[in-house]
């Protein structure tokens, strides 16, 4: 006994000889986004808190596979990516922590973040049309896409990508299952080719008159518009936007976001920098870096393609609600065949 009490002591003796500020000295940050812009938003961060940041980048299912191997012995403090999809999976497969905080409660709607993860921008799932080909009233809503009049006019990417499905997982949510059947075996009829690329060329497809009405990530529209390039600016030339659904459930949003890794040797730290994103300095930097929509309502983003598109009204579904539904959603694009 008394051996054990020994053990005991010297076991407590030995962590308290660990510096308090140990753990917070650097971050370990798995990333799968990779924009210019970040390197300010990670070197301001250093600059204001001391922490090193320590970076890997690399696509989603690469990161993840590494954090599944490293198990317990993984130096990743946060993950961050894109997609409600992704960080649906992510916390599925258990590797967030639950992170209490008043700064991120205060600053991030309800709507955007969960216990486990949190948004720090918003992009948005928009309809872009070519007028000569589509009339604007055949295209105000996602469900008009599987309308029968577009047959042979419809483009989109992949139905296993992650932007279709939370877009697919959000129709469950609003429209229940036996209807997200239906449209998206509507939009599978009214392909105008299999689906192919990502959403640049999709919208560069539609300016073609190669398909007739796509769906694309906001952003890749605002690249476009913001471009030097007269390429580039032919193609904006040729087509028109839409902000669906602005009748009933408004525009789908999804978002970029991050969160704290269950096994994090910085838990500190980790904290710290998740509240950064949060803050009106690196709000900026994150939604800029990639023409996006910040989180935090009271900041304002300086961006005259986004200006240009102007307001609309947006999904308020819960993203953790959305994100319940993403494996549903494939399953019901498989059985449509669109893939």
């Amino acid at each position: 006994m008394k051996k054990a009490a020994l053990a005991a002591l010297l076991s407590t003796l030995g962590a308290a000889a660990i510096p308090a500020h140990a753990a917070d000295t650097e971050l370990n940050v798995y990333s799968a986004r990779h924009y210019q812009t970040d390197e300010a938003l990670y070197g301001n961060f250093t600059k204001q808190t001391g922490i090193k940041v320590n970076r890997i980048e690399a696509k989603e299912d690469e990161l993840l596979e590494r954090i599944r191997n490293e198990g317990v012995n993984s130096p990743a403090d946060v993950f961050v990516t894109v997609d409600v999809s992704r960080l649906a999976y992510a916390d599925e497969m258990g590797i967030f922590a639950p992170v209490k905080s008043e700064v991120l409660e205060q600053r991030i709607p309800d709507n955007l973040r969960t216990e486990r993860w949190f948004s720090f921008s918003k992009r948005a799932r928009i309809i872009v049309y070519n007028p000569e080909l589509v009339q604007g009233e055949q295209v105000q809503t996602y469900e008009q896409l599987a309308d029968p009049a577009l047959k042979g006019k419809v483009c989109t990417r992949s139905g296993s990508h992650p932007y279709n499905l939370s877009l697919g997982a959000a129709m469950i949510k609003h429209n229940g299952a036996d209807d997200t059947v239906k449209w998206a075996s509507g939009i599978v009829e009214n392909f105008a080719r299999a689906p192919k690329g990502g959403d640049t060329d999709q919208i560069k497809a539609v300016a073609a008159g190669e398909c007739g009405v796509a769906i694309a990530n906001s952003y890749y529209l605002a690249r476009l518009m913001n471009s030097a390039k007269p390429e580039d600016q032919a193609v904006v030339a040729k087509i028109k936007a839409v902000w669906p659904n602005q009748q009933t459930w408004g525009t789908h949003i999804n978002v970029s976001g991050a969160g704290m890794l269950k096994h994090a040797p910085n838990k500190g730290a980790a904290v710290k920098f998740l509240e950064y994103l949060a803050s009106d300095e690196a709000q900026a930097y994150f939604a800029n870096g990639n023409n996006e929509w910040p989180v935090v309502a009271s900041v304002k983003v300086d961006n005259a393609a986004l200006d240009k598109l102007g307001e609309f009204k947006a999904d308020g579904m819960p993203i953790g609600d959305i994100g319940k539904t993403v494996g549903q959603a494939q399953r019901i694009y498989d059985r449509a065949g669109y893939r």
